[in-house]
């Protein structure tokens, strides 16, 4: 029998679910070979300033901190390949699950109310509009 999932997408973050979120794609891929990719979409700043002159952050820079910090964690996972996103967090998962032969896509649910009225459902926007099977992880108990 083949193995259920062929490759397995944990998109984490630096939230404490994350961890929960690796734990279950390995444990789906342990039942047959494939591979596991880390994915972590960089978070774009949103300028606002108020006056001339305001620093604002170089994108760049944010995505030379977020590279280097998921290949630190990805070394840390056996077999486990970084993927950096960067863009609108759910929609670059799901375009990049689209075109990676992405079986399945792990994340976390851990954002509470006021962040998800503020910045909206990392979580809910993949489970409605992924182009593959969602398993959502909750930071506290089981899957969700």
């Amino acid at each position: 029998m083949p193995a259920p999932y062929a490759h397995i997408a944990c998109c984490i973050d630096d939230s404490d679910v994350a961890q929960r979120v690796i734990d279950e794609g390995l444990r789906l891929r342990a039942l047959g070979p494939g591979r596991l990719s880390l994915v972590f979409a960089a978070p774009q700043p949103l300028v606002f300033t108020g006056m001339a002159g305001d620093w604002v952050p170089d994108p760049a820079d944010i995505n030379q901190a977020a590279e280097r910090w998921l290949r630190e964690r990805a070394a840390s996972v056996q077999d486990a390949e970084p993927v950096l996103l960067t863009g609108y967090p759910p929609v670059a998962v799901c375009d990049w699950a689209a075109t990676s032969g992405c079986d399945l896509i792990v994340a976390g649910s851990h954002r509470g109310t006021v962040q998800r009225m503020l910045l909206g459902s990392f979580a809910a926007y993949l489970a409605y509009h992924a182009p593959c099977p969602v398993l959502l992880v909750r930071a506290h108990g089981g899957a969700a």
